[in-house]
């Protein structure tokens, strides 16, 4: 950090040294969540290998919906709101005792709270089951419920990895709380080789619950020796009435409000769902693997690494808090837009390649990937809603963020309900015929009804709202955003020509193996891209690849 305005970066690109120093950072963050996605991928074409879009694919993905929420309404979006930015400023001031005490303080609560969810959890899920997933028979409720009393523990776990993830990030140490998942993710993947071809579809499932559990007591296991090192005046202790304590607590109260109006939309969705064929809410499941990745990988990534160093800058600086955002929207732009770009055009050999095999069918590819479409919709809003966020967050704001989340959650709703009705009445099916109306009551084989489109369609057309109520926030906190105009269009344009090469080289393609076409279609798009960028004069495309990144920066920019 330095005391004097940031300076801009030789070919006057704005916020170029807030990315210079950050870049490694995010880019630690980004190694671990690729590695942490590349695994929760795997572990999807294995599961989708042995269930496909079957009824007990759909009953693990209600189960795993249900303690998600727990551990999303208390985890890391609302500790990164509350949590990080005032326990980063004691560290910032040198307070490591407090800051010790506060995050001690901050775990006993945690741990107190997420218990009593859990036995709450387990107690009750046979009712919660039957509340919030009404439309499904008899069998899948029971089969629900027994997943969920199995998994349920496990969101305690996952909201004490999400402490781990506060301390450790605070710390300027990244890699460790972002790759952890990876653990996660291999238990599964271990339970589905070991028993993918011994048990039947209903135990594979139990066997699979239990795996995750599993998984998340080694996420939390692998961080804590690295917490207790770098934290060594951390004392765990009962102290809700600390300064600190309640400061974080009145941060949380309007994060988890926000936090809460996002579930209270993914659980109308996995409820809408119920009412629609058996596969509909494991194709939601499957789409969203893909649409959250690029946030994941690319948003996430670089608001984590920017949101500590900008709660340690807001008290002093709110300029330097809008050139780290700035530099953060431009930086993420470079590969969110040709993710966009290639979900639209060629999502159907992204999901081909990964997904289609054993029980997953080409119809089912062709469901899922208008499905990731759909979402795909909204993916520029919601990676610039991140940024947003996390500016507004470490101004110590998590009301504006909550407002707005329940804004798009409410028109989300509405929406999404209304496509749902509409587009169901409508089947899909790979083949020349593609798409086609269907009678009330048909039962076409390997025609898959398009209901779960028309939610996904609604979710991605109200996070353009949530976007625009934050844009318009940070802008009279922080003043007008600096930015190229012609910027994004050269950027779509490169996208858009690759990935137009890129379709016709799948039709060109022989009847290969989809993992093959896949690979090669998606480097081809890739490598396209950013040469068609960097030609059209956006030398920000060099950034991912570090060191040219220093070579070719001197040089005329955008």
């Amino acid at each position: 950090m330095t005391k004097s305005a940031e300076p801009s970066a030789p070919d006057g690109t704005p916020g170029a040294a807030p990315v210079r120093a950050s870049g490694r950072s995010a880019g630690l963050i980004a190694a671990g969540i690729l590695l942490s996605r590349i695994a929760g991928l795997i572990r999807v074409s294995i599961f989708a290998k042995f269930l496909g879009t079957s009824p007990y694919a759909s009953v693990f993905s209600a189960a795993l919906r249900m303690p998600n929420a727990i551990q999303n309404l208390l985890g890391e979006g609302t500790l990164s709101a509350s949590f990080i930015p005032v326990y980063s400023g004691l560290i910032e001031r040198g307070e490591m005792e407090a800051a010790g005490r506060l995050a001690g303080a901050v775990f006993a609560l945690l741990l107190a709270i997420t218990a009593a969810l859990a036995l709450i959890g387990i107690a009750l899920a046979d009712v919660l089951v039957s509340i919030f997933f009404a439309g499904y028979g008899e069998e899948m409720r029971s089969a629900t419920a027994t997943c969920v009393r199995i998994i349920f523990p496990m969101t305690g776990v996952a909201v004490l990895s999400a402490w781990s993830l506060g301390v450790l990030n605070s710390h300027r140490n990244f890699f460790l709380p972002y790759v952890a998942p990876v653990l996660w993710n291999g238990a599964m993947i271990a339970t589905l080789l070991i028993f993918g071809t011994r048990l039947g579809e209903r135990d594979l499932v139990f066997a699979l619950a239990w795996g995750a559990l599993a998984g998340g007591v080694l996420q939390f296991g692998v961080q804590l020796p690295r917490v207790l090192r770098l934290a060594p005046e951390l004392r765990v202790a009962w102290a809700p009435r600390l300064p600190a304590v309640r400061r974080v607590i009145d941060n949380a109260g309007p994060a988890i409000l926000g936090r809460g109006v996002v579930q209270l939309s993914a659980w109308l969705d996995g409820f809408l769902a119920s009412y629609l064929f058996t596969g509909a809410l494991a194709a939601l499941t499957y789409a969203q693997t893909f649409y959250i990745l690029p946030i994941s990988l690319f948003a996430m990534s670089i608001a984590a690494a920017e949101l500590p160093e900008m709660s340690r800058q807001a008290e002093a600086r709110t300029d330097a808090v809008r050139q780290r955002l700035d530099a953060g929207l431009r930086r993420v732009s470079t590969l969110i837009v040709p993710s966009t770009i290639g979900y639209l055009v060629l999502g159907d050999v992204i999901v081909a390649a990964l997904y289609q095999n054993g029980e997953f069918t080409p119809s089912d590819t062709l469901l899922v990937s208008l499905v990731l479409g759909a979402y795909t919709i909204g993916l520029p809003a919601t990676t610039a809603t991140r940024l947003n966020a996390s500016a507004l967050y470490a101004l110590q704001d998590t009301r504006t963020p909550a407002r707005a989340a329940g804004l798009r959650v409410a028109l989300s709703g509405a929406l999404g309900l209304g496509l749902m009705m509409l587009l169901e009445r409508w089947v899909v099916r790979a083949g020349p015929l593609g798409l086609a109306a269907a009678p009330t009551g048909s039962a076409l084989a390997d025609w898959r009804p398009l209901g779960a489109v028309g939610l996904a369609l609604g979710t991605g057309m109200a996070a353009w709202l949530e976007w625009a109520w934050l844009r318009a926030s940070v802008r009279t906190r922080l003043g007008q955003a600096s930015s190229s105009p012609g910027f994004l269009v050269r950027l779509t344009a490169a996208a858009l020509g690759a990935a137009t090469i890129g379709r016709a080289l799948a039709w060109l393609l022989p009847a290969l193996h989809p993992a093959v076409t896949g690979v090669l279609v998606l480097g081809t798009y890739g490598g396209l891209y950013f040469a068609l960028a960097y030609l059209f004069g956006v030398r920000d495309v060099v950034a991912p690849l570090g060191a040219l990144d220093r070579r070719f920066r001197p040089r005329r920019g955008t």
